[in-house]
């Protein structure tokens, strides 16, 4: 006995000392918010305040030593985010997760993203302030690289640091640029369809613009198998561990609009979740400058920000920068291809990517003079029929950096405009408003004409030159509105009306969140904080009871269950709600997926609908495709003996849908609520293994909201009636100019990537509540809410 209690005190004193070995070492991996730190570089004591969510507001003599110490704060939160953002564009993921990253590695190495760095960073002007500040900003973050505590990712996984560059700063915007594109995913998956079926087919898809109703109102005037590229493209995507941008809401209102008299902005940018999330908030104070920005971690200036003077956001403009050209190799030497004037040879790029735990592979890649040839990069496309990739952002000069340095240090509405036109892509709808009372928006991009007849939906021809880009516009062409006669400028994703006749082409979102935002905005005159963050939060969809009437029309009432039937009471007394106790969302979703389902998978194949699914062609068709009766997609190719109608598919769905909710949740209608079925988890890289995804991920919750919502929260289709939410609002921000030091903004989860951080997820439920919280701009009050971290300079 007396050696069993022995025994049992040695383990529970191995025990003890293993959980002070943890305390310790999560005291000493904890992010440094009190207390001093030297700093080599810079001149003057600066003083770093961290608020009760743990935003730095950062007080310094000089821009320069600003900016040493935001890229200090930047890397002791984010450094395993940071690292992870700088090696998607240059292919250096396998470096660290193995072969498992080697497909992602290849596509994004090809892309030419790192090429276009390089010729950016030659390109720049080593006296710019730009460029000065960001060299300070790299200096901090590699001094915490030098000096700073090691994530614990780093130690899990066996990476060692590096010191950050210039080049680093330009990959993670290019990689930022590319998530925002679209036709990579859409334009193979049509050409498959019309090859196959013919253009009659497409009527449904509304790719001539005619299903975009809603539009943005200017201010100026009124048989290969090419699906393969859409699939990689869209998987890879999907798999990266740093999220693709997706979409995003954004009104500004006009003093007349609102009850104090001043311009209140809003914006809330969608992009699919993670965690960390996307945005570091910092709140920088010099002599000469004021912000309060949203960075992405790992660049020096921010994308969002705001101050005493003026506010901006953006939005995507979902434009067309990218096209796909089928190239045609000389058949007497795969090494040329053909050209409007004769044969030519591809430039042959050497990529060499290091795979963890085995040999590096060695690719050579053929770029065309449109751009990379995508049979090199992705799976299941056929070498002798190349096709090559022509992305604006690799073709035209990138000042993209210049031009947010800008954005976030205009001393005036004109110098904002300059800052805006410096970005040929990606597309953006970037918002803006300002103490003076003005509202604006513009969209960015280098926007281009093909000659008449040419659509862009589709593979192009790359031989002729007949489909190549005719014109390059100015600037000046672009969609925007300054100060418009509505009082108001607002963002959806959706399109913006023509310019000269011409309606610029693109991959716009359906009309349901403009058409609520329009219908909220337009009859009142007296808006304010509080009654704008509670329109941000809205769930309702204007479009979704018209898509349930259009369904309820083609069902028997007489042939229904007593669950049929009371569903459909359900459906009908329904407003377009997504709260959480709702009923009706849960019927509706699974009954439009099995609608799609039913309607389109016998043709496309079930690989290729799930691909469908993943687009925004398949949110444009929901409310429109169903309303044609003759559509050719309602008969089922498989069923050769009968001709299947419109009534017979959406019946047939409907019935199905209850059985399949009656198997998930229960044979109670009452029961089927929508916070059983939707719901949100934000996903570590590391949280993939089960063992970890306890300590590293934040959530599940069950959330209010759904997908083309104002509180956008979207998810996939899928067969089990689960809708995990992807991505959302990556933040919630309202400046009110009337009391702009109390504005407000949420993030997803927290400020900290950092798992021991106190900041990692204490927004979390703030956040899925619709709350916010104060960013603050007043010194006294930030010092009575904040602790001290002191930055001195080095002792020499």
């Amino acid at each position: 006995m007396k050696k069993l209690k022995n025994i049992f005190l040695v383990l529970l004193s191995l025990l003890a000392i293993v959980i002070i070995g943890l305390i310790i070492y999560g005291f000493y991996q904890k992010p440094k918010y009190e207390g001093e730190v030297e700093l080599k570089n810079i001149k003057k004591e600066t003083i770093v305040y961290f608020d009760e969510f743990g935003v730095p507001h950062i007080y310094a003599d000089n821009s320069k030593d600003a900016m040493e110490t935001l890229g200090y704060i930047h890397a002791q939160d984010r450094l395993w985010q940071m690292e992870l953002m700088r090696r998607i564009a240059p292919g250096r993921l396998s470096e660290v997760f193995g072969s498992v990253a080697l497909k992602n590695d290849i596509f994004f190495a090809g892309l030419g993203i790192e090429e276009a760095s390089v010729k950016a960073i030659a390109a720049l002007d080593k006296k710019d302030p730009s460029y000065q500040l960001t060299l300070a900003y790299l200096d901090g973050i590699n001094q915490y690289i030098d000096e700073g505590k090691t994530p614990v990712e780093f130690q899990l996984i066996g990476v060692k640091k590096e010191k950050f560059t210039l080049k680093d700063v330009y990959n993670i915007l290019g990689y930022m640029s590319f998530s925002f594109a679209m036709a990579q995913k859409s334009d193979p998956l049509l050409t498959d369809i019309r090859n196959k079926y013919g253009m009659d087919y497409l009527k449904d898809f509304g790719i001539d613009g005619s299903f975009n109703t809603t539009r943005i109102k200017n201010a100026k005037e009124k048989p290969q198998v090419y699906s393969a590229i859409s699939k990689s493209i869209a998987s890879l995507l999907e798999q990266s561990p740093i999220p693709p941008f997706i979409g995003s809401n954004s009104w500004v209102l006009a003093p007349e609009k609102t009850k104090n008299g001043k311009v209140i902005f809003a914006n809330d940018p969608h992009i699919g979740f993670s965690q960390p999330g996307t945005w570091y908030e910092a709140h920088l104070v010099t002599p000469d400058f004021e912000l309060y920005g949203c960075y992405l971690a790992g660049t020096p200036f921010p994308l969002l920000g705001h101050n005493r003077d003026y506010a901006y956001g953006l939005t995507m403009f979902e434009n067309d920068d990218i096209d796909l050209y089928q190239e045609e190799n000389d058949p007497r030497n795969e090494k040329k291809y053909k050209t409007p004037t004769g044969f030519r040879d591809y430039e042959i790029r050497k990529k060499i990517i290091k795979v963890k735990d085995t040999s590096d592979v060695i690719l050579n890649l053929k770029v065309s003079r449109h751009g990379p040839i995508m049979n090199d990069l992705i799976d299941g496309l056929n070498m002798n029929e190349p096709v090559a990739l022509s992305w604006i952002y690799t073709q035209q000069p990138i000042q993209i950096l210049d031009a947010v340095y800008i954005l976030s240090h205009a001393k005036n509405k004109e110098q904002f405009h300059n800052g805006v036109a410096l970005i040929a892509a990606p597309g953006l709808n970037v918002m803006y408003g300002d103490a003076k009372g003005n509202v604006a928006w513009w969209a960015t991009g280098k926007l281009y004409k093909h000659n008449e007849g040419v659509n862009t939906n589709f593979i192009l021809n790359g031989a002729s030159g007949h489909d190549d880009i005719k014109e390059y516009l100015d600037f000046s062409k672009n969609p925007s509105a300054e100060n418009p006669d509505w009082k108001y400028v607002y963002s959806a994703n959706n399109q913006p009306e023509p310019i000269a006749g011409f309606l610029y082409p693109g991959y716009y979102l359906p009309e349901d969140r403009a058409k609520r935002i329009t219908h909220l905005l337009d009859p009142k005159s007296n808006w304010d904080k509080e009654a704008v963050s509670k329109m941000m939060f809205d769930n309702t969809s204007p479009v979704a009871p018209e898509v349930v009437q259009q369904l309820i029309s083609n069902v028997d009432y007489n042939t229904l269950s007593k669950n049929e039937k009371q569903a459909i009471a359900i459906l009908k007394a329904w407003k377009g709600s997504n709260n959480l106790e709702d009923v009706a969302p849960t019927i509706y979703n699974k009954w439009v997926y099995l609608y799609l389902k039913n309607t389109f998978e016998d043709e496309l194949g079930s690989a290729n609908f799930k691909q469908f699914l993943g687009t925004h062609i398949m949110k444009q068709i929901i409310a429109k495709q169903m309303v044609n009766k003759n559509s050719l997609w309602w008969d089922n190719i498989t069923t050769k003996e009968k001709k299947e109608t419109r009534s017979q598919i959406l019946s047939k769905s409907f019935k199905e849908s209850i059985l399949a909710l009656d198997k998930q949740l229960g044979n109670s209608v009452s029961g089927w609520t929508w916070n059983k079925v939707h719901t949100l988890e934000h996903q570590h890289p590391l949280g993939k293994v089960a063992a970890l995804r306890p300590y590293f991920n934040v959530g599940p919750f069950a959330v209010s909201g759904s997908s083309e919502v104002i509180n956008n929260l979207f998810f996939d289709f899928t067969e089990d009636g689960n809708y995990v939410v992807k991505g959302g609002p990556s933040t919630r921000r309202i400046i009110d100019f009337s009391d702009v030091e109390n504005s407000w903004g949420i993030l997803p989860t927290g400020q900290s990537g950092n798992p021991l951080s106190s900041h990692y997820d204490d927004q979390a439920e703030l956040y899925n509540a619709g709350k916010f919280r104060k960013m603050k701009l007043n010194k006294e009050e930030i010092i009575k809410t904040s602790t001290k971290l002191v930055f001195i300079p080095h002792k020499k």
